[in-house]
């Protein structure tokens, strides 16, 4: 099956060969070997400067994904040109969008601060996927997977083809689900696409509707070090004790091993749905102009539950709860909780492209608002006493309003040479006021302009360009930003001056290419290495800091069968001065502040390596002479070997405080067969983690005094061996 590229299909902030930045581009055939039921981020995991975590262990479930040491935060991730970043935390759910690489046409990586884009700035990365691309021919498409920790994925995707010369629709459906390999870890997803077309004169009409519905059991707590490290049963016992756990509590610690979860409660699930729907209208105007409008519209709402064992009353603003007999006054309750989100994103986006002659013009923007209400509820009491049902205990809403625009431009000087030039304005205007899940008061109001120039030059040399551009980028802060910031301080954005400079040679045998990065920060809200009660990281501004580094990659075919793949990033990350504060508890409450002085930056490792090789063998061609079918099969074999270097939990420079270096192999053996009437059966079986190394993929800390300083050390472990099976047939 051969899936044909609309003539109109351009999004306007992708990069291309004549764009001076590092940039990435994985189409179908290179995204469906990889596609057996994990998140998108593990489809990517072996493409540079890239790591890849899973809370559950397995690639399935909530996922994150780091560029260049950058949180997923600071990655703008759009579909169609249409932001997915929360615009509140910045973050992309993964689970929200299940399956999602089954409609991605291509995926687009950039790396540093990239084109002009909609949506929160990039200050690690730009992933642009594309699905709105079309077969015009009938097609179907069905793929089943099966694997390790009862991890499942059905899939079905059919197409029209175009009817009448003027219509074509395609739908998908998908569930998608998984034990985990962390304790209760379980997930289970379903996801949904339908596009449909309309062929205008000299453009189009496309409606898209995508999303999905998800139910998560938490495990984002991590597991203690003290576990990891084989610490005896004294040392687990001392540390529930620090921690306050209850007797069920430390039961559950001591008789846990790696794939320990905090939570033991039945229901103690995140549970979201997410629906988008996007219009996009595309006319080519002339021989020189395509335009490109697109309304877009968000609904997202759900809730996590949770289990508190005798938690305070006054947690919740109540009062103690007295008994009928009027003899006992009590302070604690078991409860039970939600945490809602139910929140409303919409906009619109455009874009104006000119090509002529040595000039390629394109100029664009979008307005976005997005309106968002977070509230908590009692949805059980113990000792409820008069607490009505559904007891709201916090109330909080948001709005916030992003407007951009920008004008790139091209100029092809001659002899190769193109000149290139992109000017962006932003706006953001962003209002959060109510009562925070700690009964804390919070009215947050802040409107900030960002001017993101950016400037370039590339040269075309034969098969290969050599390009050099520097760009300023701005970003603002996420709502934990503001709502969990120390009292009287208010967060500032950053902004990033980014130096890239690289070379890029391809030809028939192989692809060869060199980027050398400096990205000096102002401001740069970095990680602490703790974590807020709901799993989410605290962030907070260091001055001065820097990442600096190169990036290489390498394609070699060696024969026809066998083809060699490798990619290396040498980094440093440095901040200039990180103030560590440190609460101690001794006689009462006092904060200590630790200075230190050109430390790494948390979570960013110095080495990232993969090298690998596909070979192909076995191929056997046979054609019909009565009807005329040609039929053709192989078999596949690929190795990836992903190696990632130590990374530092906080900011500190403590190497006691570290996610230690790890390396993990994964191998595929894929058998395929394909005829010329467009059937194609492939069957993939991919052995994760060939080697069963023990590692961890994330990890928080957190320190503070009592009597002693005590370094508390969280860790995500993932899976050892494992398998996933999966089986595409195409017609």
């Amino acid at each position: 099956m051969r899936r044909e590229l609309s003539p109109l299909l351009i999004e306007a902030t992708r990069a291309h060969e004549r764009t001076p930045v590092t940039y990435t581009d994985l189409e179908q055939q290179q995204i469906a070997p990889l596609n057996t039921g994990q998140d998108l981020p593990y489809i990517l995991r072996f493409t540079p400067s890239l790591v890849v975590t899973s809370d559950a262990g397995n690639g399935i479930g909530y996922t994150g994904l780091w560029i260049r040491g950058s949180d997923p935060s600071r990655v703008n991730i759009s579909i169609n040109g249409i932001p997915l970043n929360d615009p509140e935390s910045q973050q992309v759910f993964w689970v929200n969008t299940p399956d999602l690489a089954s409609s991605a046409g291509s995926i687009q990586i950039q790396r540093g601060v990239g084109t002009s884009s909609n949506g929160a700035a990039a200050f690690g990365g730009l992933i642009k996927i594309e699905t709105l691309e079309k077969n015009r021919k009938p097609y179907g498409r069905v793929e089943q997977a099966w694997g390790s920790f009862n991890s499942r994925k059905h899939s079905v995707q059919v197409g029209s083809g175009l009817l009448h010369n003027r219509f074509m629709l395609e739908g998908r459906l998908s569930r998608v689900s998984s034990d985990g390999y962390i304790d209760r870890a379980r997930t289970d997803l379903f996801g949904y696409e339908l596009n449909g077309t309309l062929l205008l004169d000299g453009g189009e009409l496309v409606v898209t509707a995508f999303g999905g519905r998800e139910e998560t059991y938490q495990s984002w707590y991590g597991t203690p070090a003290q576990l990891l490290e084989g610490a005896g049963p004294e040392a687990l016992a001392d540390f529930a004790s620090r921690n306050s756990f209850t007797a069920a509590q430390t039961a559950n610690l001591l008789s846990s091993g790696r794939t320990y979860n905090f939570y033991t409660y039945d229901n103690q699930i995140d549970h979201y749905g997410q629906d988008h729907l996007q219009i996009h209208y595309r006319k080519q105007i002339g021989s020189s102009w395509n335009v490109n409008a697109s309304a877009h519209y968000t609904r997202g709402k759900g809730y996590f539950e949770e289990f508190r064992d005798e938690d305070n009353r006054s947690r919740y603003g109540l009062a103690p709860y007295i008994t009928p007999s009027g003899a006992d006054t009590l302070d604690q309750s078991d409860v039970v909780r939600r945490r809602w989100l139910d929140n409303h994103f919409y906009g619109f986006v455009f874009s104006a492209r000119y090509a002529r002659d040595r000039n390629l013009l394109t100029i664009g923007g979008a307005a976005n608002e997005y309106r968002g209400d977070h509230f908590g509820e009692l949805t059980w009491m113990e000792l409820a006493g008069n607490t009505p049902e559904g007891f709201r205990y916090y109330e909080g809403q948001s709005l916030k309003r992003d407007a951009n625009a920008y004008v790139r431009y091209i100029h092809d000087l001659g002899q190769g040479w193109d000149l290139y030039g992109d000017l962006q304005v932003r706006l953001v205007d962003y209002v959060t006021a109510g009562t925070d899940n700690d009964l804390r008061a919070y009215d947050v109001q802040d409107e900030l302009l960002f001017f993101n120039p950016k400037a370039g030059v590339n040269k075309r040399i034969g098969r290969g360009r050599a390009y050099a551009s520097v760009a300023l980028g701005s970003k603002e802060p996420n709502r934990n930003d503001y709502v969990d910031a120390p009292e009287g301080e208010m967060p500032r954005p950053e902004y990033m001056t980014d130096v890239e400079a690289g070379y890029q040679w391809e030809g028939s045998q192989g692809f060869v290419g060199f980027n050398a990065f400096w990205m000096d920060y102002r401001d740069q809200l970095v990680l602490t290495g703790a974590l807020n009660d709901v799993g989410a990281p605290l962030r907070t501004n260091v001055q001065e800091s820097y990442r600096a580094g190169v990036e290489l990659e390498a394609q070699y075919r060696i024969a026809r069968p066998l083809q060699l793949v490798s990619n290396l990033t040498l980094a440093d990350h440095r901040i200039r001065r990180f103030d560590e504060v440190i609460y101690d508890y001794t006689s009462g409450f006092e904060v200590v502040v630790v200075e230190h002085r050109d430390t790494p930056i948390a979570f960013s490792p110095r080495i990232v390596a993969t090298v690998g090789g596909v070979m192909r063998f076995g191929e056997n061609r046979t054609k019909s002479a009565d009807s005329g079918r040609a039929v053709s099969s192989f078999w596949e074999l690929s190795w990836m070997q992903r190696y990632v270097g130590q990374q530092h939990l906080d900011n500190t420079g403590n190497e006691a405080v570290v996610l230690g270096a790890y390396t993990t192999g994964d191998a595929m053996l894929a058998y395929v067969l394909e005829d010329n009437r467009g059937v194609s059966l492939r069957i993939n079986l991919w052995v994760n983690n060939v080697l069963d190394a023990q590692y961890s993929s994330n990890g928080y800390t957190f320190s503070y005094i009592f009597g002693e300083r005590i370094t508390e050390r969280f860790y995500y472990p993932q899976a050892g061996r494992n398998v996933m099976i999966g089986l595409n047939l195409g017609f």
